[in-house]
């Protein structure tokens, strides 16, 4: 095998961006299996993302093995006769069950290549099946889509089509079927009544139980919205083909702009938009403001789709603002004709004179018209197309909009329609010299996509106006812009800018390191997208402004990994501990539930044993100290679940004077007649070591994580924000143990999502799901593995403390 410099040089060739080959390398097999794979490939192929991944996916399930013929799917995958995940697996199982016979021929027709199934094939099935079903369904209802789901996905006919499609049919189907969730499809509590025999009291309670679940989406702000059809118009007719376009349902869209990763804040805008229309029947939009070539960048398209997908939602469509470039230089034309727009060529410093702004910078002066504002139409339309056609370098010309000067609104100043830009862009090249901005570009998207509902937060409340006044000039529908508050965490900061300082100058590991609150970060960390969600419903929907300490939101992420993960002994500082008076081979086995009180997690075996590691801080030599409660010389301590009490005998220290071990005696000896066992005044956990049972399973790094700021406000420390960071932010435990149940916690399903299993929320086949495995450390924290883990060498995050420990 190559060094992992020649490794490297080689991944990096083919394409494998930096983070990616980082995390390649680390694991030796996977590594090996990629570089042989590398040279399978026909001669001078260039791969592209898609093929990557692929290779990716195919050297991970080789995993160092010499599989004969394993070339045939490499060409597979470089022809592109195999374009999928599920097609590499197939065409692997095939080559390893058959080797030297192996053929291109049966390996297609075993991979499924060539067989297309369209959303028309894939909704006739789904018809088929709800329609053959339909009296169980009716009964039933909705409570049996998470199992329809699954039936379809598994339909042999539907073998290869793409899972994404089925989800969005689905829904669209039964909604057709069963209409609307309502009262029958909520899940009542069962409350036991107290028989006072006060009636009154029991109706009352009867009457609650029976009442709508309350959310977000019925209540505040999204409970007060307009019915699809309300939102006025200047030109009426407008509505009639709008309504034509949508079928009176909703329709919304989160348009973030791709120029960096979503933070905390935009998970309540995905929630919203999509919430919203999902709620009510409806459809919304992934759609990119993608009008700044300049400062846009693949990576960002790429882990916005999979944040909104993480978070369990669907874009009905993935859309861009540059698919109507077109469209929208023919409406500036057009605003142009009805002379509202005109080019205008002053700078910078004179445009912020002519809006009124003091020589001090300070807002409040006498505003005053363009000198360019009075051209012809005739001029500007020529002027535009010199734009247009490269003529002006950036900063000559731009087009603004002939708005109301005297308005109080400043966004109805003559905003910039247009700038010129000499900058190539992703998906439409080098086509186009100018571009439309967001205020242009905004409103006439959402009319173009038949936006019910333009939903934005309250920053953009005055654009609401020119919002509504350019759609009027060009003549199209007008969707209505309706504003609500943001959501900031506090004790941490979400600037693009200043986060991006804290990654380049090495504070953090990378924009998704577990301590930022960039959407990426909180789920490498481990929380849950369902407990995001679950915070955001509680919180509700309001125009003001909601600051959450990130206290509370830690509280509200512990509060759903308590209903939701197994628990497991796990010991951070272990000391070995030696018991004297069993033989050497001595085992009683144990059984602890995963999650005392809930038998639906089941129990687990642990082998009590001779030896076995408990936490540093579980023994003390201080046998005086009346609050403390755990082994001492002279105190006896229980073992969770194991029958008897362990009493200190003797121990071990290295030359430093560390506890290197304890020796103690189980006290199982018979009870005298009449005699009591004394019961302990409490119990520690413990890992057993056992060969039989492979215990313990050693951790390489356990990084427990703190707040990364000392404040509630680091943009404000004296310093700046870069001298407020907690030096204890990150943690590192090294030689951790824990039991080996581990290895069936993390077999276990992930968690739900909406209806689908958290780990089929990526859309890239290639990207890690390891922080889908959760489990509660006991008397620890909440634990997941990191991105970086690997077979040789496991890494866990603490996700958050069992106890909010702030004033610590």
């Amino acid at each position: 095998m190559s060094s992992v410099e020649e490794l490297t040089d080689l991944f990096s060739k083919v394409g494998f961006e930096e983070p990616k080959v980082k995390e390649i390398v680390k694991n030796k097999k996977v590594a090996q299996s990629l570089e042989t794979l590398i040279n399978e490939g026909p001669e001078g192929y260039e791969w592209t993302k898609s093929t990557r991944a692929l290779l990716h996916n195919l050297a991970s399930l080789v995993k160092g093995a010499e599989i004969e013929n394993i070339g045939l799917v490499v060409k597979g995958i470089a022809s592109e006769d195999l374009k999928t995940a599920l097609q590499v697996n197939a065409a692997f199982k095939y080559i390893k069950s058959n080797g030297v016979t192996a053929t291109k021929e049966s390996m297609n027709e075993n991979s499924g290549v060539g067989i297309e199934v369209t959303d028309v094939e894939v909704r006739a099935s789904v018809v088929k099946y709800i329609e053959e079903n339909k009296e169980t369904i009716l009964r039933d209802r909705y409570k049996l889509v998470p199992g329809i789901f699954a039936n379809i996905k598994n339909l042999s006919e539907l073998k290869w089509a793409d899972p994404r499609l089925f989800k969005p049919i689905i829904d669209e189907e039964i909604l057709k079927v069963l209409g609307p969730k309502d009262e029958r499809d909520l899940v009542k509590k069962k409350k036991a009544p107290k028989d006072n025999g006060n009636k009154k009291e029991k109706s009352k309670k009867s009457t609650q139980d029976d009442e709508p679940k309350r959310s977000m989406f019925t209540e505040g702000f999204l409970g007060d919205l307009h019915k699809v059809g309300e939102n006025p118009q200047a030109y009426p007719e407008l509505m009639i083909e709008h309504l034509k376009a949508t079928g009176g349902k909703v329709r919304t869209r989160f348009p973030p702009e791709p120029n960096g990763y979503l933070h905390i804040g935009h998970s309540k805008a995905i929630m919203v938009n999509f919430g919203y229309a999902k709620h009510y029947g409806g459809v919304c939009y992934l759609r990119f403001d993608d009008t700044n070539p300049e400062a846009e960048a693949p990576e960002y398209f790429e882990s916005i789709k999979r944040m909104v997908t993480w978070l369990g939602f669907s874009p009905w469509k993935i859309t861009y603002s540059s698919d109507y470039f077109d469209e929208l230089y023919s409406l500036a034309e057009v605003l142009i004709n009805q002379d509202k727009g005109y080019v205008c060529h002053c700078t910078a410093q004179e445009v912020k004179r002519c809006r009124g702004v003091k020589e001090d910078g300070s807002p409040g002066g006498e505003r005053s018209a363009c000198k360019h504002r009075s051209n012809t139409i005739e001029q500007n339309l020529e002027e535009f197309r010199k734009m247009r056609d490269g003529h002006y370098q950036p900063g000559e010309a731009t087009l603004r909009m002939k708005m109301d000067l005297e308005s109080p609104n400043p966004q109805m100043w003559d905003l910039v329609a247009y700038r010129v830009l000499n900058a190539p862009h992703p998906r439409t090249g080098t086509k186009w010299k100018i571009y439309p901005t967001y205020d242009f570009t905004h409103c006439l998207v959402d009319s173009f996509e038949n936006i019910t509902h333009s939903l934005c937060t309250t920053e953009f409340y005055l654009s609401r106006e020119s919002y509504e006044w350019l759609c009027d000039q060009v003549h199209v529908y007008r969707p209505a812009q309706r504003e609500y508050g943001r959501l900031n965490i506090t004790g941490t900061i979400l600037s693009k800018r200043k986060i991006a300082k804290l990654v380049d100058e090495k504070f953090v590991r990378g924009w998704d390191d577990p301590r930022l609150f960039t959407l990426e970060g909180i789920r490498r960390r481990g929380v849950p997208p369902g407990a995001i969600l679950n915070f955001i419903n509680t919180l509700g929907v309001a125009t003001s402004t909601t600051n959450i300490q990130v206290a509370r939101f830690e509280n509200a992420v512990r509060k759903y990994l308590e209903d939701t993960t197994p628990r497991l002994m796990f010991v951070l500082d272990p000391i070995e501990v030696v018991v004297e008076n069993v033989a050497d081979d001595f085992e009683e086995v144990v059984s602890i539930p995963y999650r005392a009180g809930t038998p639906k997690f089941g129990d687990r075996s642990v082998p009590f044993t001779q030896r076995f590691y408990i936490d540093r801080s579980d023994f003390s030599e201080d046998s005086t100290d009346s609050e403390f409660f755990r082994l001492t010389p002279e105190q006896a301590v229980g073992l969770v679940k194991v029958p008897h009490t362990v009493s200190f005998k003797k121990l071990e220290k290295d030359a430093s004077g560390k506890i290197t071990k304890l020796y103690v005696s189980y006290n199982n000896e018979p009870l005298k007649e009449g005699e009591k066992a004394k019961k302990p005044k409490t119990y520690i956990q413990w890992v057993p070591i056992s060969e039989k049972y492979q215990s313990p399973v050693k951790i390489d790094e356990t990084r427990v994580y703190n707040q990364l700021f000392n404040s509630e406000n680091p943009s404000a420390h004296e310093g700046g924000f870069l001298k407020d960071i907690n030096p204890d932010s990150e943690v590192v435990y090294k030689g951790a143990v824990i039991e080996h149940n581990y290895h069936e916690v993390i077999k276990s399903e992930p968690l739900i999502v909406d209806s689908v299993k958290e780990s089929e929320l990526y859309v890239e086949e290639d990207h890690t799901t390891k922080e889908t495995f959760r489990f509660q450390g006991m008397r620890v924290g909440y634990f997941t593995m990191d991105k970086e883990s690997s077979d040789d060498k496991i890494i866990l995050n603490r996700i958050v403390s069992l106890k909010d420990n702030t004033s610590k």
